[in-house]
């Protein structure tokens, strides 16, 4: 990543005038925001200062970034996101998303379900133009293997056996048996350690529904931003370089059975509460918690994904929605189903509808 020019006192980004050896424009001011939460793609990474001695990277050589933002990130931002531009996060909650990003730690989003964790990571990318978000979605089985890479050793071994079982009958093998790297994958924790120039976005959801080992597993490679392979660190001596398939689905060379990252990822690590973490992963971690959404929240995210006319036609449901929230447990998902749905149906049939739609989490059914 060519790295921006900063001031030797304040290590904090100049602007072009500044850069020039020009006084800046009068009463403009220092904007330290990297990631402004208004939902308008920038260059602004480009403006992200040097990490801290103690975060600062140097894997490589570089390689690609990846590709660009997926239908994904239009699905959890919305296809009308442009109506939502003007509406931005928290100052609280901005801060502490830039502190992440400066800090290069990870970003550990709590909060109730349904309040837009997950689509934090996406907007993220968004905004700064950092490509497609690599998800690694955690359940009870997940380890930390599922996330660096996959070697499927069965698939080499099977390959091998046909190739040879042909030879010896004099038939030609109908495909010969590639090299290792034919055989793994990098995962997505894997792929966001790649050398890259400008920090790959990656979301590691529901890390509260993974076993209990898990979070502990994570607390080395997050702090040394590295990894070691062992099927090629066995052979690194005769074949120092070995490509293998990435996340995305590209290829890559993997050098003497290591990867190191150089741009420190964009972690977003999400929790609906139902456990604590331990010590050392929280130190490790930027904190955010999301509360529950006002009505102008609300508003913005209805607009968003449906437009002004269903945010102006559900209005009332917005208000309901917010009222019920006080005393029991919803997620805006809800909220939107209704509102898409009952735009089709007239009272009194759209207001059981939305009831129907809109019901309590946090009561067993």
């Amino acid at each position: 990543m060519a790295e921006a020019e900063t001031n030797a006192d304040t290590n904090s980004p100049v602007g072009p005038a500044e850069a020039a050896g020009q006084e800046p424009a009068a009463g403009a001011a220092r904007e330290w925001l990297i990631y402004r939460g208004a939902g308008e793609p920038h260059d602004g990474i480009r403006m992200l200062p040097k990490p801290p001695p103690w975060r600062d990277f140097d894997g490589g050589p570089l390689v690609a970034q990846g590709p660009e933002a997926d239908t994904t990130t239009t699905r959890r931002l919305g296809l009308y996101r442009h109506l939502a531009e003007m509406h931005r996060p928290s100052p609280d909650e901005l801060e502490i998303i830039n502190a992440a990003l400066y800090l290069r730690r990870p970003l550990l989003v709590t909060g109730n379900p349904g309040t837009g964790k997950s689509t934090l990571a996406h907007s993220v990318a968004y905004e700064l133009g950092l490509g497609r978000v690599l998800h690694w979605p955690i359940v009870s089985r997940t380890t930390l293997g599922d996330g660096l890479y996959h070697y499927d050793a069965i698939a080499r071994l099977q390959d091998t056996q046909i190739a040879a079982g042909m030879r010896a009958t004099g038939a030609q093998p109908t495909a010969v048996p590639g090299g290792i790297g034919s055989y793994l994958r990098l995962g997505p924790l894997g792929t966001a350690l790649l050398p890259t120039a400008t920090p790959r976005v990656l979301l590691i959801d529901e890390l509260d529904k993974s076993d209990i080992d898990l979070p502990n597993d994570l607390l080395n490679v997050l702090e040394e931003g590295e990894f070691a392979i062992p099927e090629l660190e066995r052979i690194a001596e005769r074949e120092p370089e070995v490509e293998v398939l990435t996340d995305d689905g590209a290829k890559v060379t993997v050098r003497d059975g290591r990867i190191r990252c150089r741009a420190f990822p964009f972690v977003v690590l999400t929790s609906n509460g139902e456990r604590d973490f331990p010590a050392p992963l929280l130190r490790r971690c930027i904190h955010l918690e999301i509360g529950r959404p006002d009505h102008e929240r609300l508003a913005t995210v209805v607009r968003a994904h449906l437009g002004d006319e269903l945010a102006r036609r559900g209005d009332d449901l917005i208000g309901r929605f917010l009222e019920r929230s006080r005393t029991e447990q919803l997620a805006t998902d809800q909220l939107l189903n209704a509102i898409y749905l009952t735009h089709h149906a007239e009272p009194p049939t759209r207001d059981r509808l939305a009831d129907k739609l809109i019901q309590r989490l946090d009561q067993p059914r």
